[in-house]
């Protein structure tokens, strides 16, 4: 059990660093849901499963799609509509 915590601790600051570090703003956010989704899983092995809930609805959830919407609506995704233009 404390070899999977240490990975997914080593995974989350990679996570972390990574998506601070990437140019491209789909991968960052892409990136941050895998980090939400770590640290959900490392709040259910620390027996905490109000917060792991908490943090896969929010973290790798709504704010992930608050964040894609987001880069939508500025127009940094492909494939916008024609009629938005």
């Amino acid at each position: 059990m404390i070899v999977l915590e240490i990975i997914l601790l080593l995974f989350l600051v990679f996570c972390a660093v990574a998506a601070v570090m990437t140019k491209r703003l789909m991968a960052s956010v892409i990136i941050f849901m895998s980090y939400s989704s770590v640290m959900a899983i490392l709040w259910f092995l620390l027996e905490s499963p109000d917060l792991a809930i908490t943090e896969a609805a929010v973290g790798a959830g709504v704010t992930s799609l608050l964040f894609f919407l987001a880069l939508r609506r500025v127009n940094a995704l492909k494939g916008v509509d024609k009629d938005e233009e």
